[in-house]
């Protein structure tokens, strides 16, 4: 018996490779070039090493088809008897199958014997590769006849390509997922060169382009019959109308298989395979955006005719027919649906008239996870909470439209874009967290605990983005209404949230004085979280600004020790940047550089942005204490680079910009103004996670630390971050 040649590693053909001459086997040379793909080949080519059946599955139009064939082409000439490709698509009754098998080998048995005998004793002793394609309405039928073949025919391999797997013994799958976005806007542009003369993308179109490959989800097929639109429509004309994609992308190429002539075939071949059960819950899983996990889906999508403990089978069955995606992140196993499916299963879902049932349940999930998420915050979950609301943010950003869009339903989206400050303010959204709130208290409303909290909520976030007018507007409403109807919570949350205000607007005395009344409050309601121990902090901040640093570090360590009961991280950050400012005002460099670097790590686990750019603005004077001014102004632009993702640099506030003040001054001396700006350029080209990677390098990396910049006993009217009576000099 002939052996397998074993393929050497994968190596990409010269575009299109025809068949060797005399060389047996059928298959096709294409017509057009293969363009991207190279990972999925080259794994391609080693799963058939290994595996006798390799399977490859995906969506209709996502290339399962082509990358097969492409596959074949590369290994033909390592197959004494060649690669036979058998197209199936076309062939709808299963007892045929045999007959267009060996059709496809061009197998002559005019015996009388069956022709599966006549298959399996023709491929006995030789030695190909077998290319079944389109076989997914057929699934049962091919999958007996090739079990049975490879049984049969030992040096025989199989390379399948449909919409789902065989499911027997032995079988390597491969899910194919959409094309990567360099690969995509490749496609677009081959295809579309050959529809336009000339056409190229450069940067008058590379942005549109870029937006028309992610917004098709990088299926082969969509940026095809995408292209062939710019016969008579720009690239900017086709984007605006994706909205009816389903229209606006078909095609009539001569040659073409008909389910690849518009994509509305090609999902709705998909569909067409699908059990009922499949086809309703594929169309109210439409209502989802992104991903999504199976809680979830088993909440909004059950009913009677979907019970929720059986909603896991017929899930299990659209990922096999790759309908869904199975994703693993560090939220748990997601599945998500590519826009395009999703576009069709919505369509279906509008048929059925249940739409607005489907979203007011997707809308009550998701007010209800936020619920949960903003209770569990103050624990050690909370990178796990960051992680899942990160997850399902798109489906939030829906329950907030949802929500603000339906008549009598506004104070939901007050009370959800209320709940979730930990989130706009915990993990670097500030912008769109205040962009929801602005939204919802336009809007009027009945229940006054969900306005307050969106309040207090506006005017905490107005705060951070350094924006004191909105933040006293909104928190003076707060306060008053809360007084009015009696909500202690929102007054209290009020109360210190405009201590806050006075903090950044360098009011230390009347910081103190609405910070330690909030503080009161808290205890009389008996609310401890993360808020309250913010305040304790920013009270802190007040105390050590106003010089009383041995105050500041008794309240922090107060901080630390309920932090490290409940597991909290996100509220210990901010303690810690309090104490290496009160360890960098006492000149203890090495102290404050530890606290800050470790609490830069926390700030970036969550990505609070205003987290860690007050700490990096800060290391960039402690590293000025130990003798690298060139560093120093390297973090300094690194820090502004940072700040407008925030607001206001440092708040706009004489306080706490001192010692970037202090820093520049001292740095600019020592470099020379022309070198301080080319370090401070070089620092503002270094994205969020270069600079934390920097900051952050192995201890042995770390230069020596030298003698640490001091300054002087702060007094109640002045900065505490002053130089020190000698001129705070370093050597270096």
């Amino acid at each position: 018996m002939r052996r397998f040649m074993r393929p050497g590693p994968a190596s990409r053909p010269s575009p299109e490779r025809p068949r060797t001459p005399g060389k047996p086997g059928n298959l096709p040379a294409e017509l057009n070039r293969f363009i991207g793909r190279d990972d999925e080949l080259a794994m391609l080519v080693r799963q058939l090493e290994s595996a006798r059946l390799v399977t490859l599955t995906g969506l209709g139009g996502v290339g399962t088809s082509r990358l097969a064939r492409q596959g074949a082409a590369i290994l033909q000439d390592r197959f004494c008897d060649g690669v036979w490709l058998v197209e199936l698509a076309s062939l709808r009754e299963p007892h045929l199958l045999d007959h267009a098998v060996a059709e496809a080998l061009a197998l002559a048995d005019h015996s009388g014997r069956p022709v599966r005998a006549a298959l399996c004793d023709h491929l006995a002793e030789r030695e190909l590769l077998l290319v079944l394609d389109g076989y997914e309405h057929l699934v049962d039928a091919c999958a007996d006849l090739t079990a049975e073949l490879l049984r049969r025919a030992p040096a025989l391999r199989v390379l399948v390509a449909g919409r789902r797997p065989l499911g027997i013994p032995g079988e390597s799958v491969r899910p194919l997922l959409p094309m990567n976005a360099a690969d995509a806007i490749a496609l677009f542009a081959d295809r579309a060169a050959s529809v336009v003369a000339g056409f190229a993308v450069e940067p008058s179109n590379q942005a549109a382009v870029a937006e028309l490959c992610d917004r098709l989800d990088g299926i082969p097929l969509a940026l095809e019959l995408a292209a062939g639109r710019l016969r008579a429509l720009s690239v900017d004309q086709v984007l605006h109308r994706l909205d009816d994609r389903f229209r606006l992308l078909t095609g009539n190429a001569r040659g073409t298989p008909p389910r690849h002539q518009t994509l509305r075939t090609a999902i709705g071949w998909s569909h067409e395979l699908c059990t009922p059960e499949e086809r309703l819950l594929w169309a109210r899983l439409s209502v989802f955006a992104g991903q999504f996990d199976l809680e979830a889906a088993e909440y909004v999508c059950s009913g009677p005719e979907l019970p929720a403990d059986e909603l896991l089978d017929v899930i299990v069955e659209l990922v096999a027919q790759s309908v869904l995606l199975r994703v693993t992140t560090a939220a748990g196993v997601r599945y998500r649906m590519l826009d395009t499916v999703r576009a069709y299963g919505a369509g279906w879902l509008a048929a059925t008239h249940d739409g607005d049932r489907l979203r007011r349940r997707h809308r009550d999930w998701y007010l209800g996870l936020a619920t949960w998420c903003e209770l569990d915050w103050f624990s050690s979950r909370q990178a796990e909470i960051a992680a899942r609301i990160e997850a399902e943010l798109p489906n939030l950003r829906v329950a907030l439209e949802q929500s603000l869009e339906s008549a009598g339903d506004t104070h939901l989206g007050q009370y959800l874009a209320g709940t979730l400050w930990f989130y706009w303010v915990g993990c670097g959204r500030l912008s769109e967290g205040r962009h929801w709130l602005d939204r919802a208290l336009e809007l009027e409303s009945d229940h006054d605990d969900a306005r307050l909290k969106a309040l207090w909520v506006a005017g905490y976030v107005a705060v951070l983005q350094g924006d004191t007018v909105g933040a006293l507007g909104a928190l003076q409403e707060c306060r008053e209404e809360a007084e009015r109807t009696g909500n202690a919570t929102a007054a209290a949350y009020a109360l210190h949230r405009t201590g806050c205000l006075a903090l950044v607007c360098d009011d230390m005395p009347r910081a103190e004085e609405l910070l330690r009344g909030a503080l009161i409050r808290y205890r009389e309601i008996g609310e401890l979280n993360s808020n309250v121990l913010m305040g304790q902090v920013e009270l802190a901040m007040a105390v050590a600004f106003q010089g009383r640093l041995a105050d500041a570090v008794r309240l922090c360590e107060d901080v630390l020790e309920v932090c490290e009961d409940h597991g909290e991280r996100w509220t210990l950050a901010y303690a810690q940047f309090v104490l290496a400012f009160a360890a960098w005002s006492r000149g203890d460099g090495g102290r404050a550089r530890a606290l800050l670097e470790e609490c830069l790590a926390i700030d970036h686990t969550f990505h609070d942005l205003l987290g860690a750019v007050l700490a990096i603005e800060l290391l960039a004077l402690v590293t000025l204490g130990e003798g690298d001014a060139e560093e120093a102004a390297v973090l300094q632009g690194a820090a502004g680079r940072i700040w407008p993702s925030v607001g206001l640099p440092l708040f706009g506030s004489r306080y706490y910009n001192q010692p970037h003040a202090l820093c520049e001054e001292q740095a600019r001396e020592r470099l020379g103004a022309e070198r301080y700006e080319r370090c401070l350029r070089a620092g503002a080209r270094l994205d969020l996670e270069t600079t934390v990677a920097r900051i952050l390098r192995p201890a042995g990396q770390v230069p020596a630390q030298r003698r640490t910049v001091r300054c002087a006993p702060p007094s109640t009217n002045e900065p505490a971050a002053s130089p020190s009576v000698s001129g705070g000099e370093t050597a270096g």
